[in-house]
């Protein structure tokens, strides 16, 4: 089952409160798991890139914090507070000031 025929599914089905509470809480957990994956893998001085909804663009920085569920990002325009699940790990080695 892909993503479509999961949201299709949530969509058009006549789910109860019960239901719905119940697959909000697994989506919940699921993302909670991912946030800690992520976490485990970083470091600071870690380059990672993100989806800014302010800016509308990526935005590639430094990890500076990492803190329980936000990791703190230096950027040229400055510190984001991230969640930890928004963050990918890039390769190359740009610096930041």
């Amino acid at each position: 089952m892909n993503i479509t025929q999961i949201n299709t599914a949530i969509l058009q089905g006549g789910w109860t409160n019960d239901q719905l509470s119940s697959m909000i809480d697994a989506v919940k957990f699921a993302r909670a798991r991912l946030t800690e994956q992520t976490k485990r893998t970083l470091r600071i001085g870690d380059n990672v890139n993100f989806n800014s909804t302010k800016l509308g663009r990526n935005v590639t920085g430094v990890v500076v914090k990492i803190a329980i569920k936000f990791v703190t990002v230096k950027t040229v325009s400055g510190l984001w507070r991230v969640p930890a699940n928004m963050l990918t790990v890039v390769a190359d080695e740009q610096e930041f000031a």
